[in-house]
């Protein structure tokens, strides 16, 4: 390749990157009417229906599938994991025969090693309109250069790989896919439309093999959980990040909390939650009916960003009282050549009690917002 068309190659990829970044932005601000246009909105009202909404909603600008789990190897070796599908449309147009090239495609693979206290990550993003990346419409199937997620009957498979490590795992759901929000929808903002359809599959029995550099391990026992989210407009310019928490209890019961910050430093009373029985049924919670409190802070050396640590949540309303901490403090994603946004998402363990009765579980934890970077972006 001469060098005239090797700089011409490195500028289109630069150009690329600064294109696909931009847009990503775009998932964490509410965006103009001009980029939402012909997108539809998340409003009350939406009908689910499953296996079809395990699927890609292309009317819909943003959209994303997080798998994130706990495994138990047969070595007694505990792992955390997330695997995360983005796809974020870039044009509207239904005249454009491949649908692929509407949207772009990112996806982050993290895994952390629980027993020793390791973390990596990993990333991917594909220019749309190339095979390597996409999503079906009418059944859950999601890749993006190797990295995929496929349901098979009542089964689903993810894989992912990335130096030496990866995932080959099979999730079988033991409750029905649970619906956040009220009447469809889950509330960002007081603004219509701010908000996204958002549902969970919060206990699905995990097996497979996980591997560590280059050595495979059989999973002897594991529990993860998916979130699946799509719409057209969620966080405003006044919101500068959240918090998401997600429990399975040893009691069959399992919680979903999140917490939007604003500017100002106060909660915005959009933040919910949702506790999920052991018979599956569920129960909305609105923001003044929990609190979460953090006992201690990191700082990361890299991002320079200070995360709260060691959390307590009430739900007196539920007389349930737990206790979460990191199994490891450093399980932060720079994500510079993917999303380009610094967040914290990681593994952790939780106790406490429910209605008197001592509990243990395990959960997961993300947290947007902390490091300067993603604040001078917002």
């Amino acid at each position: 390749m001469s060098n005239k068309n090797r700089k011409t190659n490195q500028s289109n990829q630069a150009l690329l990157l600064l294109l696909l970044v931009v847009a990503f932005i775009n998932l964490w601000i509410a965006p103009t009417l001009a980029e939402t246009k012909g997108y539809r909105q998340a409003l009350p009202g939406y009908k689910y229906q499953f296996p079809r909404d395990h699927g890609s909603h292309e009317d819909f600008k943003t959209e994303w599938w997080y798998y994130t789990g706990h495994m138990q190897t047969e070595s007694n070796k505990k792992y955390g994991y997330e695997l995360t599908f983005f796809r974020h449309g870039i044009e509207h147009d239904s005249s454009l025969k491949n649908k692929q090239a509407r949207n772009v495609y990112l996806a982050h693979f993290a895994l952390t090693d629980e027993s020793a206290g390791k973390f990596q990550y990993f990333e991917k993003m594909s220019r749309s309109g190339l095979p390597v990346a996409g999503a079906e419409s009418d059944v859950l199937a999601v890749h993006n250069q190797g990295w995929t997620v496929e349901q098979f009957g009542d089964k689903f498979v993810l894989r992912a790989d990335g130096d030496g490590s990866g995932i080959r795992l099979m999730l079988s759901a033991a409750k029905p896919p649970v619906i956040h929000g009220k009447d469809g929808v889950s509330q960002k903002a007081s603004c219509k439309g701010c908000a996204s359809h958002y549902y969970s599959m919060t206990r699905l029995k995990t097996e497979g093999t996980v591997i560590i550099a280059g050595k495979r391990e059989k999973i002897k026992s594991g529990w993860s959980w998916m979130d699946h989210e799509f719409g057209s407009n969620q966080l405003t310019e006044e919101q500068i990040g959240w918090d998401w928490y997600s429990i399975q209890l040893d009691n069959n019961t399992e919680l979903m909390l999140y917490v939007m910050r604003r500017r100002d430093g106060s909660i915005d009373k959009n933040s919910s939650g949702t506790i999920i029985g052991a018979d599956g049924s569920s129960t909305h919670l609105t923001r003044d009916q929990f609190q979460i409190k953090s006992a201690s802070k990191w700082a990361s050396p890299r991002s320079k960003g200070v995360y709260p640590m060691d959390w307590s949540v009430d739900i007196p309303t539920q007389n349930i009282k737990l206790t979460i901490k990191a199994t490891s403090q450093d399980q932060e994603l720079m994500t510079k050549r993917s999303t380009g946004v610094t967040y914290w998402e990681g593994s952790a363990k939780v106790s406490g009690a429910v209605a008197g009765k001592p509990v243990k579980g395990q959960g997961y934890v993300e947290m947007t917002g902390y490091s300067e970077i993603f604040k001078k972006k917002i």
